[in-house]
């Protein structure tokens, strides 16, 4: 089959003088009779036209026009292949804006990558760690400059033009002239009939608009990217810039619009090419900061949950702990579906409970009645600070364990926050009271949470004096310890070391949860 050639001078027919002064003499005159004389000019001109891909007086497409999409098909079919779902690809992406960076942004850029945050996590704290990826992203972005920017920007929305002129149907057009036509089989030899034009109308316009209009571009940096991006040339370069010579001819010589205008009975249709003006490079970099900082959260995240199970370790000697039955994230679930926040100290109420109620009022208080009642201060305020710290504690016990309740389907709260939330879809004050009244749930929660803390801390601190004070010779603090062992099952000192540690790693796990004032 000889080729259809793609390029040419244009020889379409200019209006003569007289036809011109005809043209306006007949404006304001009768539109249909204008519309009627413009389709005759738009035939004669087909009909002259060299580029014989339209019959105007049988209205049939001819075999030229479909040969002329046949060479374009032969010569980007390879890139169909190789490039299908290219432009979803964020490596084609990457790839383009890293033709562009310097040696110095490529290191940056493996330092930011998530292998390289962690691994550097492992050799300086957090805080280190954090200021450095603050650096190396404003290093990193500062190598993006305007003109660099502006010169990506242009490289992908050239691509993003060559791809749509690659992902047309030709096949799907080509096969209405020959309908045995198969797919990619270029050995074939298409023996291509005239067809009524309005069966390739739909189609004619689609193409129309996928014409590349900026033929001038550097097309050869697009394709050493695609070639880097799939380790072999993509299309020939040669037959290329054939295909570009091919569609600056019909596109300045508007051959398609005046098809389309003919079979449509439309002389003023015309058309707008799909433009492509993404910015892909701010996109880039929003990502890049973005998984940066993910990244980072990630691995304090991580940190914080192992501190945190290594601290219930050493006070439960497990990490499941359930002792809260009401305010729990089960209970959640009910205002999650209304898009509330529910109750949000949870976790930090669960352990609290748990520590009042297995060792607090058993272990604890036990070794505070050895000490306050059998103990002989020299002071009353010495005992006083230890002896208000532990009933204070001892008052959220009782306190926690009522404000769970209270949550309960019987309890107070638990049946004004059901009444709420059914009510909530139908009355929308309802919403609002049951903002606030969770607001006062979780206010409370965190109360108790703090109070009983602080109370500890204070506990913490006085244990710790008078394990000093059992050392000295002459005690200052408590003046009949021989009383106080000889009262003891256990080993005195052993005993308030052991809640001292405990009382420690507590108030340690409490201030995961609670914010330092």
């Amino acid at each position: 089959m000889s080729k259809i050639d793609l390029e040419g001078p244009s020889n379409s027919g200019k209006e003569s003088f007289f036809q011109r002064l005809f043209s306006i003499l007949l404006r304001g005159s009768d539109p249909e009779k204008e519309k009627k004389r413009l389709l005759r000019e738009i035939a004669r001109t087909l009909k002259k036209h060299r580029l014989k891909y339209y019959n105007p007086k049988s209205e049939e497409a001819l075999p030229g026009m479909a040969k002329f999409l046949y060479e374009i098909y032969k010569i980007i079919s390879p890139a169909q292949i190789l490039l299908e779902n290219a432009h979803s690809s964020g490596v084609l992406r990457s790839i383009i804006i890293s033709a562009f960076m310097t040696e110095e942004q490529l290191e940056i850029r493996e330092q930011l990558e998530e292998d390289a945050i962690r691994k550097r996590a492992e050799e300086v704290e957090p805080k280190v760690l954090a200021s450095e990826l603050k650096d190396k992203l404003v290093g990193f972005f500062a190598g993006f400059t305007s003109d660099k920017v502006n010169k990506i920007n242009a490289l992908y929305n050239l691509l993003s033009a060559f791809l749509n002129l690659v992902e047309y149907d030709y096949f799907f057009t080509l096969k209405k002239f020959d309908s045995g036509l198969p797919e990619r089989d270029f050995v074939y030899n298409p023996k291509f009939e005239p067809i009524k034009a309005e069966y390739v109308l739909e189609d004619i316009k689609d193409f129309l608009v996928v014409i590349p209009n900026n033929n001038n571009a550097d097309w050869d940096e697009l394709f050493n990217v695609l070639k880097a991006y799939k380790g072999t040339e993509i299309i020939d370069r040669v037959s290329w810039k054939k295909i570009l010579k091919g569609l600056t001819v019909v596109s300045k010589e508007k051959i398609f619009v005046l098809i389309i205008q003919h079979i449509d009975k439309d002389p003023q249709y015309n058309y707008s090419s799909l433009v492509n003006s993404d910015q892909i490079v701010d996109e880039y970099l929003n990502k890049i900061r973005t998984q940066a900082e993910i990244t980072l959260q990630k691995i304090l995240k991580e940190r914080r949950s192992k501190k945190v199970d290594a601290l219930l370790m050493e006070v439960f000697g497990t990490t499941a702990i359930s002792r809260m039955k009401y305010y729990t994230d089960k209970a959640n679930f009910m205002f999650t579906k209304k898009m509330l926040g529910g109750f949000i100290h949870v976790a930090p109420a669960n352990y609290l409970k748990a520590f009042l109620l297995d060792y607090f009022k058993r272990d604890i208080k036990k070794l505070m009645d050895l000490l306050l009642i059998r103990g002989k201060w020299a002071t009353v305020i010495s005992s006083q600070h230890l002896s208000d710290a532990f009933h204070a504690v001892m008052d959220v016990s009782n306190s926690l364990i009522t404000f769970d309740e209270e949550l309960s389907d019987e309890g107070r709260n638990g049946i004004a926050f059901k009444t709420l939330t059914s009510k909530s879809d139908r009355d929308k004050n309802s919403i609002t009271i049951l903002r606030t009244q969770l607001k006062e749930t979780n206010d409370a929660a965190l109360k108790m949470i703090t109070e009983a803390s602080q109370n500890l801390i204070i506990m913490g601190r006085s244990l710790k004096s008078v394990l000093e004070d059992k050392d000295k010779k002459n005690h200052e603090m408590i003046i009949n310890w021989k009383e106080i062992e000889s009262a003891s099952e256990n080993d005195v000192k052993k005993e308030i070391s052991r809640v001292y540690r405990k009382i420690y790693h507590f108030v340690q796990l409490m201030q995961y949860f609670v914010k330092k004032k």
